[in-house]
């Protein structure tokens, strides 16, 4: 069954063309992903098809059938304003969703028992529980626990996960998803790709995961210089076939190139008065000029840039611990950093990486142990956030205001205009205001930004989001080849794996375990872990205790009554509303612009929640045991 039939299909912006009289169809079950340069048009292709944006072209047609229903992720998603994330979630036309609404909202409400009834007794009608359960598994899959909370309050990440949660929860036939891995931390991630892989769904989306291309994709789209190219298979399917059509176009255009070179001179021969069969061979000859004439654009970023020479001291962490309130981030963490060291940092997000890379500049001083940073030893950090601007700023002026020019090896030295055309910013596209630029263009001017301050010890906090996958390549390599220290935090395994040499893991309650392997060799060592302890668990006979949240997750309760079985239900909405509190008030510490007094204030109302949080557990267990 054909889903979406796209044909001779134009977009430019100015006088740049982004793709050309395109056409191609997506049908039920494919998976496709499109890949292509940053800038090259990804993003607007899916705009096109989604409506967002007009499509150009004479003969332009884009057909979708009525039949299915469609999902679209975009980039950074928005919401209107002063919703709830509840309601969020739950606007959908679905009778099912509907009534799961009306359900969750009648377990907030105490004195209404007649919503809770009237809740439930629809549930039953739809059968609903087990969509219910479904749900669920989706926004604890995205962390996502507070359903009162207001999305206005929402991190750019926290957005993102919220729409890809709602748009699997609406289960669309054929979704439509530009980066759906962007902000997700690798465990979701790894879930998510298990989920797309259901032959039921349609995919075409965009994104950089490599993995991810892999294992879920079977159809791949390639758009170079405004053509569209596809390729059936996965990932390294399309690698394979992608390098045979660059030598056949590289052939082709060489055979053409000699042709052209004989038909011009005969053309220089030919005599002024023109027969018939000579103007049919002068236009001929027009035509075979235009396709001699063709560039193959082979253009690549060059990283050659040097770091600063390291001393014999680069970076200690000595028994360094630090906490917020009960929540730990590291405890007793010793590590001295040796030369040329690659380390992943792993964990969940709001586990604390970015207090621990933090604690590790000495942007934020730890409460026991300390950190001795070498004498020669120059960080260069790249951020989540990227580039901050005050105003809008040139390009070209955003690099020389670091520097008009670095120094290479062996005394060469190259100016702000080279560096940045070495980045892929030519002449013209360096006059361009970085508004302008596309999301992967910024990362790249900004991550040549970073590389100017000519560090010896490079953090990299999410370095490949947006950026394409032959940038990626080349950061790669430059990166196995880097004569300094490496620290990167990613939710891209391919990049991690090829890139990295051990891991620093975080396990929560201050523990952090230094793994001496690749990011898949950990993941295999703990599906193994796993296996074993669940395997240990099913000897042993089961607690009581284990038994009374088994009932409980079945809604068995019948040791309870009308109220009480309220009150058990109010508490775990209660309970997880206070979690999600202690968790946004941990978020806090992270600011390294807090005042002593600032500090104070949050481990009280840190200390008090958790008390709050305690009370409420207790009375949990109590409705639980008498249940």
């Amino acid at each position: 069954m054909n889903y979406l039939n796209l044909e001779s299909i134009s977009k430019t912006y100015g006088e740049k063309v982004l793709f050309d009289n395109i056409s191609f169809q997506v049908n039920k079950g494919e998976k496709i992903a499109i890949v292509a340069k940053n800038g090259a048009g990804k993003s607007t292709l899916l705009k096109v098809i989604a409506g967002v944006e007009p499509a150009e072209g004479e003969n332009k047609n884009i057909w979708i059938s009525k039949d299915i229903r469609i999902g679209y992720l975009v980039q950074a998603p928005e919401f209107d304003e002063g919703i709830s994330i509840m309601d969020a979630v739950f606007n959908s036309d679905n009778p099912m969703i509907q009534a799961i609404k009306e359900y969750e909202e009648a377990m907030i409400w105490q004195d209404r028992p007649e919503l809770s009834q009237a809740a439930i007794t629809k549930m039953d009608d739809l059968k609903a529980w087990d969509f219910e359960a479904s749900i669920k598994e989706i926004l604890y899959k995205f962390n996502i626990r507070d359903l009162q909370k207001k999305v206005d309050n929402l991190s750019g990440g926290q957005k993102k996960r919220l729409a890809l949660a709602k748009l699997l929860i609406d289960d669309p036939e054929f979704l439509i998803l530009d980066e759906p891995t962007n902000h997700l931390d690798l465990e979701m991630i790894e879930w998510l790709e298990e989920y797309l892989q259901q032959g039921k769904l349609t995919i075409l989306m965009v994104t950089h995961d490599r993995y991810f291309l892999e294992r879920v994709c079977n159809h791949i789209l390639e758009l170079d210089g405004g053509v569209l190219y596809r390729y059936k298979g996965s990932y390294s399917d399309f690698l394979i076939k992608k390098t045979s059509r660059e030598e056949v176009q590289e052939s082709t255009l060489d055979r053409t190139k000699k042709l052209m070179k004989r038909e011009l001179e005969w053309v220089r021969r030919m005599p002024k008065a023109r027969g018939t069969k000579s103007k049919s061979r002068v236009d001929k000859f027009h035509e075979i000029k235009e396709k001699a004439t063709q560039k193959i654009d082979k253009s690549k970023i060059q990283i050659d840039i040097k770091g600063q020479r390291l001393g014999k001291t680069i970076l200690e962490a000595q028994y360094i611990s630090k906490s917020f309130g009960d929540l730990k981030i590291v405890e007793d963490f010793d590590y001295k950093f040796r030369a040329k060291e690659r380390v992943g940092i792993v964990g969940p997000n709001g586990v604390g990486k970015s207090t621990f890379i933090n604690l590790l500049t000495k942007n934020i001083r730890p409460d026991a142990g300390k950190v001795v940073v070498g004498g020669n030893t120059v960080f260069g950090y790249y951020t989540q956030e990227g580039i901050q601007l005050e105003k809008d700023t040139r390009v070209i002026d955003y690099i020389r205001d670091i520097a008009e020019y670095i120094p290479l090896d062996k005394g060469y030295k190259l100016t702000a205009i080279q560096l940045l055309e070495r980045f892929l910013f030519d002449r013209k596209q360096q006059q361009v205001y970085i508004s302008q630029l596309s999301g992967g263009e910024r990362r790249r001017l900004y991550l040549l930004s970073v590389l100017m301050e000519n560090p010896n010890f490079l953090i990299l906090d999410e370095p490949t989001n947006d950026l394409d996958i032959l940038t990626l390549n080349i950061l790669e390599d430059f990166l196995m080849e880097y004569p300094g220290c490496i620290m990167i935090v990613t939710h891209d395994r391919y990049f991690m794996d090829k890139v990295v040499e051990h891991l620093f893991v975080f396990e929560g309650n201050g523990v952090v375990r230094d793994f001496n392997g690749t990011y898949n060799e950990y993941r295999t060592l703990q599906k193994e872990e796993e296996r074993e302890r669940k395997r240990i668990e099913s000897t042993k006979e089961k607690k009581p205790t284990d038994k009374v949240k088994h009932q409980y997750q079945q809604e068995l309760t019948p040791g309870l009554d009308y109220e009480q079985r309220k009150e058990f239900k109010r508490l775990e909405k209660q309970i997880e509303k206070l979690e999600e509190k202690k968790i946004a008030l941990t978020d806090k510490f992270n600011d390294v612009s807090l005042t002593p007094e600032d500090i104070e204030k949050y481990s009280n109302e840190l200390g008090a929640l958790q008390e709050e949080l305690e009370l409420k557990e207790l009375r949990w267990m109590e409705l639980a045991e008498k249940a």
